[in-house]
């Protein structure tokens, strides 16, 4: 039986587990590990943020440090 109160979807970021405090910080750590070469190049599988956006543009640029690394040709 439901109390009829509506429950706002939780937010999320595919790939990255999502974690708000009770003080209401962001926390994000990626699902699965980053290639070794990304950790070298300084990409971070946890980030933390005040906002919602913050963490997602704190996530995106360790996406981002893996992309490159990923798209580099090694001779």
């Amino acid at each position: 039986m439901s109390d009829g109160r509506a429950t706002a979807p939780k937010p999320t970021i595919p790939g990255w587990r999502l974690i708000i405090s009770d003080r209401g910080r962001f926390w994000a750590m990626r699902q699965s590990p980053f290639p070794i070469a990304a950790i070298r190049a300084g990409a971070d599988p946890a980030v933390d943020a005040d906002t919602l956006d913050e963490v997602q543009a704190a996530v995106e640029r360790q996406e981002e440090i893996a992309r490159q690394v990923a798209g580099q040709v090694t001779a």
